[in-house]
């Protein structure tokens, strides 16, 4: 039997018969078996999740109702005056200002709030309506809020603008 290591256009070619040596000691037919094992696990490992990529997902923003008019857009440390419901995935209604009827006040892009609305409520104009579908990776996490917050929770909250406060910039 010949080896094709090294071997001009026979190894080049990979031709050399299903007897033929294509490395130290592994038949050809052997090596195509790994080669065909080794392709079918990199498949299968390339579509499940990695530990740090798990449940990675995106903020949602949805725009609800627009504004014909907006001469005014929020931006990070403007005061927001809101409506909200929030709901989970199931659709279960776990807080909303509408019942207390008093507008939630929170300076916008300082950690005042979850990550999602710090970030889904940038560039909004007043009057204008969103449904944001925050990923709980920006929102309460792994912890959850309890009792009405499970970990890992996705959150759904239906948001109005009302009102933006600019401060003067210094």
């Amino acid at each position: 039997r010949g080896r094709v290591l090294g071997r001009g256009a026979e190894a080049a070619s990979g031709e050399g018969g299903p007897g033929v040596e294509v490395g130290p000691g592994l038949p050809r037919g052997k090596v195509m078996q790994l080669s065909w094992l080794l392709v079918f696990l990199s498949l299968c490992l390339g579509v499940l999740p990695t530990r740090a990529g798990e449940g990675k997902r995106k903020l949602q923003i949805g725009v609800k109702k627009r504004v014909d008019h907006c001469p005014l857009k929020s931006r990070k440390g403007d005061v927001l005056h809101i409506h909200y419901t929030g709901r989970l995935e199931d659709g279960t209604e776990f807080d909303s200002s509408l019942h207390r009827d008093q507008p939630f006040v929170f300076s916008l892009g300082t950690g005042q709030v979850i990550k999602g609305w710090d970030q889904g409520l940038l560039g909004m104009c007043e009057g204008e309506k969103r449904k944001l579908v925050i990923p709980s990776e920006l929102g309460y996490g792994d912890r959850g809020a309890p009792p009405k917050i499970p970990g890992r929770a996705t959150l759904v909250f239906e948001v109005e603008l009302l009102k933006i406060e600019r401060r003067p910039e210094l």
